[in-house]
């Protein structure tokens, strides 16, 4: 982490682009922010948008705006994220979850710092420095051709890896006292102490939401602590040990009930407190995993997957161009 502070000073000052990678929850919007803050851009506006939440049409009017009469709801000329950043910092957040068709157009918005707006035709020039972040490898992903290799190295002029939670356990004593003061002069409360078997507890799990849920089960034990103690009995029971995530377990033959409990409960512990399109974002998480698996099973032939997921052949073509699978899929 101290390689990743001085990296964040040392980039600031530059107007290079930066690509953040790490796991959900390790904090890649925070150094984003440090880096906007930190650099002349710092008095210019911080604009953040999440890749992953919206589809490939409101993606494409959120970042570069339309004009009326574009498509079906557009009543009115409306700016875009990166006209909103002029002057400033905008973070692509999972960037790893756009289209090879979006991506093309965010190409050209790195390399000549213009774009139209979405049903137009007038160019538009924009100051504007892009932070991106992927929770995937994004080698990989160019590599499996779902990530297009001249946007990736485009990217990649200062790439910053965040390590998971799981591989600083030192680092966790010192969080949970920082969240603690941080929610305590929040909800005026003044749990101070912490039990020493509920910090073992804490420093042993695994944390696959990282840094973030550490975050929301500190906030958790503040709000529901009776007294002045952190005590084992107020954090969740799959942190306590007193049982193993279903999401954990290899899916094979369990409960789906509760696998599904699980992963949606994660899910949520896992956002950000100002995350939206919830919804959208985990269920279409699932359906792009499922769609992909069966794709796999049926060694990429459409028809066949699309039968084994009961529905018809069309919709399954338009929720491959949605998750952008259609390269690992057969006609």
């Amino acid at each position: 982490m101290r390689d990743v502070y001085a990296t964040t000073r040392r980039v600031a000052v530059s107007n290079a682009s930066v690509l953040l990678l790490g796991e959900t929850g390790t904090g890649k919007e925070l150094i984003a922010k440090a880096i906007h803050q930190l650099s002349p851009r710092g008095s210019g506006p911080f604009v953040r948008v999440n890749c992953g939440a919206l589809s490939e049409s409101l993606l494409e009017s959120e970042l570069f705006g339309h004009v009326r009469g574009s498509f079906t709801g557009a009543v009115a000329n409306r700016a875009g994220r990166f006209e909103a950043a002029h002057t400033g910092t905008i973070f692509l957040d999972e960037i790893n979850s756009t289209t090879p068709k979006l991506q093309v157009k965010l190409l050209r918005v790195l390399q000549e710092r213009e774009f139209e707006r979405v049903g137009d035709t007038e160019t538009i020039r924009v100051d504007t420095r892009v932070i991106a972040a992927s929770n995937r490898d994004l080698l990989d992903e160019v590599a499996r051709e779902r990530f297009r290799e001249d946007l990736y190295y485009r990217l990649n002029v200062v790439p910053i890896h965040l390590p998971p939670l799981r591989s600083r356990r030192d680092d966790i004593p010192a969080l949970v006292s920082h969240f603690l003061e941080h929610y305590n002069r929040e909800n005026d409360r003044y749990v101070v102490h912490i039990q020493k078997d509920a910090l073992e507890a804490l420093v042993k799990y695994h944390w696959p939401g990282n840094v973030r849920e550490l975050q929301n089960v500190v906030e958790r034990c503040v709000v529901m602590a009776p007294g002045d103690e952190l005590t084992l009995d107020l954090l969740p029971p799959v942190i306590r040990g007193d049982r193993t995530p279903a999401i954990a377990i290899p899916g094979r033959g369990g409960d789906l009930d509760s696998l599904a409990r699980e992963l949606v409960e994660q899910g949520l512990t896992t956002a950000a407190p100002d995350d939206d399109a919830l919804f959208e974002r985990i269920v279409s998480r699932v359906e792009r995993e499922l769609i992909a698996q069966m794709l796999a099973a049926c060694n990429g032939v459409q028809l066949k997957a699309a039968a084994r997921l009961g529905i018809n052949r069309n919709t399954l073509r338009k929720k491959l161009q949605e998750h952008g699978l259609e390269e690992t899929a057969d006609s």
